[in-house]
């Protein structure tokens, strides 16, 4: 992993490289010559700043080098197409001096380590300001040396000043941009936290399943065993067939049980903790909650093809409320609904404080649930959807909830809507249960 993670950092170093190697000569052109006909201050010093502090692997001093060759080649070439009586010599001699000015302030940016100080903007712009000046310096001294220049006081002050504005102006950009990366991470960083929210609450659903299941193998294997105690009264001449035998196999069979007991005990530890070590907050505000739910709902709805509207209305002040257990109830009616709309809909999910209750509200405008069906709706096994393949759902969800919320010494209850039309499902739940005990 590591190693990848560095070969996509050289990548992404070449490809800022390649770019700045075609930037910094354009930006180069917009210009002013404060000094001479020769020594010119231009964007091209903030743009090469800029993308400086964009490598991460490279050292600075290459980009400098390269970027100074194609300078000096770019300016000669721009007065070879400008000027008739173009001379090669004098060209070069004029501008050859900026290659020193690109490499020495790429060298001093490498010594310097600018960045090392990403966190510290301040550094960072004093640094240019530095930097800067005293590239400039370096290719005053070789025109100086090579076309004889003077330098002035005044046009030494211009120098700082345009220095000083360079370093402003790459800091407000390198700002935005550190910006606009921190807003990304915090989106990411949100999308990943709703992602495991939700997979946290399916744990958390599966492990009340999983305790129920517990509790089923022990009633079973407690009735096995008594079975067995009670054939101690028999005789083989009662029954006409052999009772040891008979005790013999009730007695595996409640071995085998007891044994499916253990395995899902370990398997519901593991879970347990799972949910229990997670650094998530186990409680948070009613609007967060149901923004996953919906955004969760909206992603499959979309998986199913269809074109279902969310509406969320909540009234009244609300406490933070325990995640796993309000995500694992409201998820699975709303994902019901979802299902039960053919093609296109909407789903309303109202949420209400009354004293020491929570009410939820949640109507679709589907089909609506039959007569006949309405008495079965809340029994385990009970479906009425099948898939392309006409294999019919588990009937686990609303079994669940009604099971859950009955837990929480609450109800639940449905109705169909107006003319028959959708479904509204109304949740109660004591507040008292869902909220950290003080």
């Amino acid at each position: 992993m590591i190693i990848l993670n560095l070969s996509s950092l050289v990548k992404k170093d070449i490809y800022i490289l390649v770019l700045m190697m075609f930037t910094v000569p354009l930006a180069g052109e917009i210009k002013s010559f404060p000094l001479n006909e020769t020594f010119r201050m231009s964007f091209g010093a903030p743009t090469f700043f800029f993308f400086l502090l964009l490598l991460r692997k490279m050292p600075a001093f290459l980009p400098g080098f390269l970027t100074g060759i194609v300078v000096v080649k770019f300016r000669i070439l721009l007065d070879f197409i400008v000027q008739e009586d173009f001379d090669w010599v004098s060209s070069f001699e004029a501008h050859y001096p900026s290659f020193f000015f690109y490499f020495s302030y790429a060298c001093f940016f490498y010594i310097a380590k600018i960045n090392r100080f990403h966190h510290r903007p301040l550094i960072i712009g004093a640094s240019g300001f530095v930097i800067e000046i005293v590239a400039d310096g370096i290719e005053l001294i070789v025109q100086y040396f090579v076309l004889e220049t003077t330098i002035t006081i005044a046009a030494l002050n211009e120098i700082i000043v345009i220095a000083f504005s360079h370093s402003f102006i790459v800091l407000s950009f390198f700002n935005m941009m550190k910006l606009y990366e921190a807003q990304s991470r915090e989106r990411q960083t949100r999308k990943q936290n709703e992602h495991m929210l939700m997979l946290i609450s399916n744990l958390y659903e599966e492990s009340i399943h999983l305790k129920k299941t517990l509790k089923d193998a022990e009633n079973i294997t407690k009735k096995t065993y008594d079975l067995y105690k009670g054939l101690d009264g028999l005789t083989n001449e009662e029954v006409n067939f052999p009772i040891e035998d008979l005790q013999r196999r009730v007695l595996n069979i409640a071995g085998e049980v007891h044994e499916i007991k253990k395995d899902n005990q370990r398997i519901f530890a593991g879970l347990s903790k799972l949910i229990s070590d997670e650094s998530f907050t186990d409680y948070m505000p009613i609007h967060e909650l149901v923004n996953i739910v919906i955004k969760a709902n909206e992603k499959y709805a979309h998986l199913l093809g269809k074109d279902i509207q969310f509406v969320c209305a909540i009234k009244g002040m609300h406490p933070n409320y325990h995640i796993y257990t309000i995500l694992s109830i409201i998820n699975n009616v709303v994902a019901n609904a979802v299902e039960a709309i053919k093609e296109t809909g909407s789903i309303i999910i109202g949420i209400d404080k009354k004293q020491d209750s929570l009410e939820f509200r949640i109507g679709d405008n589907g089909p609506g649930v039959t007569s006949r069906y309405q008495e079965l709706i809340f029994e385990p096994g009970f479906t009425s959807k099948y898939d392309d393949a006409g294999n019919p759902s588990t009937g686990i969800g609303l079994s669940y909830v009604k099971e859950m919320v009955e837990q929480l010494q609450g109800d639940v209850t449905f109705q169909n809507g107006p003319e028959g039309k959708g479904t509204i499902f109304k949740i109660r739940l004591r507040v008292v249960h869902l909220v950290e005990k003080g």
